[in-house]
């Protein structure tokens, strides 16, 4: 069975990408052809990868250029020739998933969220503070992208979808259903720590919706030390922000991870996710965490084993939930058994049935997913 791999770009770390290395991992064989690919961002053991990349790829100052392109992503993904794949499983949070494929070939598409951007375009444009000038541009920019999102929505033979949040914006925007599968963890790599400091962490890019600047102005507030650890686009605005407690670590390297993780208080989600990796990462290290309640916080969280859930999103609230924490005596030893559930192991176990359910040659080889849940269902 000839396999690919379809990834929306590759120009920076995420839990998106961890989901690439794992499939990648299981179908070492399977080319990944995405839109850019920035090979001095990425990982070097990527460079042996083969990886096959579009019209985009041409464009100079990828870093920054690949959002001004947003128009052309679409034109891009269709732009792959995917014929001779019996499987191609596309990794999409905005345009993977719109690639063409011919009538032999199965597309799974593993949705960690429809594109948030399009979707939401008012929040989008208000945490992007988006001006007259770049709203007068985008508003249609947007409308073309939700009517090729819905339209490249039917190419998809089967969904998956990273969390029961997710699956919902599937069924809400696409009318589509999705089977759920949690995205891999590397639990193995995150143990108890011996002793416990006296700092709760963030691991993070600084990017508008993950909140960070909310998780600053409630450690200003309770003046207990944050450590922050990640970087992006809004690094100068946050340091500004932060008070004395707040220490800026920038990017962390994978062997002082865990460390870092293992011996904090408490590990904060003050945004929220589609799923969020990072939490569960801390789970693992037995460490509790502060979370919104919403997103993929719903499904890897339980309020008052594993840390503690928030409603209001604001400085306030997250505030008053990190006082609560602290008076709650975890068991560290319950909140990593809650995490393995999550670990990587699971999410190839689970891929695996998935593919073998319903990679096949024909068009007829099997219902749909979203019959055959419909059917599980009523049975």
């Amino acid at each position: 069975m000839n396999v690919a791999i379809v990834h929306d770009f590759l120009v920076q770390m995420g839990g998106a990408e961890k989901v690439v290395e794992v499939l990648h991992d299981m179908f070492p064989d399977a080319p990944i052809y995405t839109s850019a690919y920035d090979r001095e961002v990425m990982p070097d053991y990527y460079r042996a990868w083969d990886i096959r990349t579009s019209f985009l790829q041409r464009l100079p100052f990828k870093r920054w250029s690949h959002r001004l392109a947003l128009p052309l992503y679409a034109l891009a993904m269709e732009s792959f020739d995917l014929s001779e794949y019996d499987l191609v499983i596309s990794s999409s949070s905005a345009f993977a998933k719109g690639i063409i494929t011919q009538p032999h070939t199965t597309h799974i598409c593993y949705m960690h969220a429809p594109m948030r951007f399009a979707w939401t375009a008012r929040n989008y444009m208000k945490n992007e503070r988006a001006g007259s000038g770049a709203r007068f541009f985008l508003l249609p920019v947007l409308h073309y992208l939700r009517n090729w999102d819905v339209l490249s929505a039917s190419r998809v033979d089967h969904y998956v979808a990273n969390s029961s949040v997710v699956a919902g914006r599937i069924r809400k925007y696409y009318s589509r259903e999705a089977e759920i599968i949690f995205p891999p963890v590397e639990t193995k790599r995150f143990q108890l720590a011996d002793t416990v400091g006296d700092y709760y962490i963030v691991v993070s890019r600084f990017v508008p919706y993950k909140r960070i600047d909310m998780a600053i102005e409630a450690f200003n507030q309770l003046k207990l030390p944050l450590k922050v650890v990640g970087e992006g686009r809004q690094r100068k605005e946050l340091e500004a922000l932060a008070g004395p407690n707040v220490e800026f670590l920038g990017r962390v390297g994978d062997s002082q991870l865990p460390r870092l993780l293992a011996r904090a208080k408490g590990f904060l989600m003050p945004g929220e996710e589609d799923f969020g990796i990072a939490p569960v990462e801390a789970n693992a290290c037995g460490v509790p965490v502060i979370a919104l309640a919403a997103g993929g916080a719903l499904d890897t969280q339980v309020d008052g084993v594993t840390g503690v859930m928030f409603r209001e999103r604001s400085a306030e609230s997250l505030a008053a939930a990190v006082q609560c924490a602290e008076k709650i005596p975890f068991n560290r030893d319950v909140i990593r058994e809650h995490a393995l559930q999550f670990d990587t192991a699971v999410f190839k176990t689970r891929i695996a049935k998935m593919v073998s359910a319903n990679a096949s040659s024909g068009d007829d080889a099997f219902p749909p997913l979203r019959h055959r849940q419909r059917e599980a269902v009523e049975a």
